[in-house]
């Protein structure tokens, strides 16, 4: 094992730094800086040799210019055991850094920022310091690259036990974290730069994940599984678990569902999910209201389910929450006395996760075998003008509103979706059935509530007329479907015969 004799520090993120030096000190290493790193060490009492005095040149062009020499990357690219390049090191000053502590200009904050303009964001791509990192992580038998202040706990133990050294196994280890770490960046910088082509699906896709933690189990105990987060960031991976059990991967999964599902909706919403399929969605003028519908649909299947609420939750609606057994609660907020509520359930899992990582137009990946599938997210908003009533009767401002809630919650839904509903609660969900009449038949047989009176909604179209004499035999009043089958008319006459009203959509909302 080689001791460090000189190391080269320059970070953005100076959290930990001036601990950390003091230890290179304590082993007598020499400690090399650039501008804020180099003042922050000198305030804490730490001698510090500019990189200008290395290098034989100012920083110069705000910074933009400092690291990128001979005398800095000679130093780290340079193999200790090759004659030619001592030589090559000799004979222009070189002298040989073996670590380097570098973390990179704060781009992902950057363009996460209200308002940020692109000029902003273009000064926060760092450029010598993926350069000083790549060189160190590629001569890892002899440079330690160090791209976290999270390493550096672990590092000062390794240093104290060998006398100042690192060994090469770890060494290899932030070698190959510090790769890591510039794929990262780089498909950062290149996600933003792409959000001004007009080109959707470009002909490489990069992103690069990074893991949050492990889970206990992936959807079966069989299964391992983890957290990672995209580079964009947002999103429920990256929500506040306040309290309650490690989250499992299917709750992930589900939590994820109730979320998009609820902020579908403007007004206040509750949805209660179970398997990614609605148990019950309600709408109130309160979160509590809102919820009392939503779990009026199916009770039973509820118990265990995940509850998502578009509001900030007040400790009338975690009263009612608690009154049964739930896996999880997922709002943008909760006030002090509903938290207080929830926290009494030692199970429950209470997630926050902030309003402004709602649904975007980002695009959906799905794997298969040997690829991915891409696809844009399914962010269609049904308006009441987009309606076309194609029934001799047309249906009545209340059946409207029902009909759009309805279609709302089938968007959500696992085809083949029916949903029965009025215009601010759930009735019947049939879902993920292989034959449409069958979901009518199953939405109608699993409902808590009076189906008469009731709206319908399918996500696709009737193929037969079956599905609708079904539903009709039911008692509702209205239907909405894309429309688009080749026995449209008989559909249409099967309505007009039962004197229903239905309106097409022209959009369609599978999912699979």
């Amino acid at each position: 094992m080689k001791p460090l004799k000189r190391a080269l520090l320059s970070v953005s993120d100076k959290r930990g730094i001036v601990e950390f030096a003091l230890e290179l000190k304590n082993f007598n290493v020499e400690i090399i800086s650039t501008g804020g790193t180099a003042r922050a060490l000198r305030d804490a009492g730490i001698e510090v040799r500019d990189i200008s005095d290395v290098t034989g040149f100012p920083e110069m062009m705000d910074g933009r210019v400092k690291t990128l020499h001979p005398r800095v990357h000679g130093g780290l690219l340079a193999l200790r055991d090759n004659p030619e390049h001592v030589a090559a090191m000799q004979q222009h000053e070189i002298d040989p850094i073996d670590m380097v502590v570098v973390n990179l200009y704060p781009f992902a904050a950057t363009i996460a920022r209200e308002g940020v303009t692109r000029e902003e964001a273009i000064e926060q791509i760092d450029i010598g310091g993926p350069a000083m990192i790549r060189s160190a992580a590629k001569n890892a038998n002899d440079v330690a690259v160090v791209v976290d202040p999270a390493q550096y706990p672990a590092l000062i133990e390794e240093l104290r036990q060998h006398a100042g050294s690192i060994s090469m196994p770890t060494r290899q280890r932030l070698a190959t974290e510090a790769f890591r770490k510039t794929a990262e960046y780089d498909a950062t910088v290149s996600a933003y730069l792409a959000g001004d082509s007009d080109d959707v699906f470009p002909a490489q896709i990069t992103s690069t994940l990074t893991k949050l933690s492990d889970l206990r189990y992936g959807e079966n105990p069989h299964q391992h599984a983890a957290l990672y987060k995209t580079s964009t960031g947002g999103g429920l991976a990256n929500a506040e678990v306040l309290s309650g059990k490690e989250m499992s991967f299917n709750n992930y999964v589900d939590a994820d569902a109730a979320w998009q599902l609820v902020n579908d909706f403007r007004g206040t919403a509750c949805a209660i999910i179970k398997h990614t399929n609605p148990a019950g969605v309600g709408l109130g003028e309160t979160t509590a209201a809102a919820y009392t519908k939503a779990l009026a649909t199916d009770p039973v299947s509820a118990f265990g389910g995940i509850v998502a609420f578009n509001r900030p939750v007040d400790a009338a609606a975690a009263q009612e929450v608690t009154k049964i057994f739930t896996e999880v609660v997922i709002a943008p907020d909760y006030d002090a006395a509903a938290l207080e509520l929830l926290q009494t359930k030692k199970n429950l899992r209470v997630i926050r996760i902030p309003a402004d990582t709602k649904q975007t137009a980002e695009l959906e990946l799905r794997q298969i075998s040997g690829g991915m599938l891409v696809q844009t997210k399914d962010i269609h908003e049904l308006r009441r003008e987009d309606l076309k009533v194609v029934t001799k009767r047309t249906p009545t401002d209340e059946e409207i509103r029902a009909l759009l809630f309805a279609w709302t919650v089938c968007k959500h839904t696992k085809s083949n979706a029916i949903v029965y509903a009025r215009a601010d609660q759930t009735v019947g969900v049939g879902a993920g059935q292989m034959s449409r009449v069958d979901s009518v038949k199953i939405g109608a047989m699993r409902a808590q509530l009076p189906v008469a009176g009731s709206v319908l909604a399918s996500d696709a179209f009737f193929p037969f007329r079956d599905g609708l004499d079904e539903a009709a035999r039911h008692g509702i009043t209205a239907v909405i479907q894309p429309g688009g089958s080749v026995r449209d008319e008989e559909v249409i006459a099967a309505a007009d015969e039962h004197g229903l009203a239905m309106v097409f959509t022209g959009v369609r909302h599978f999912k699979h």
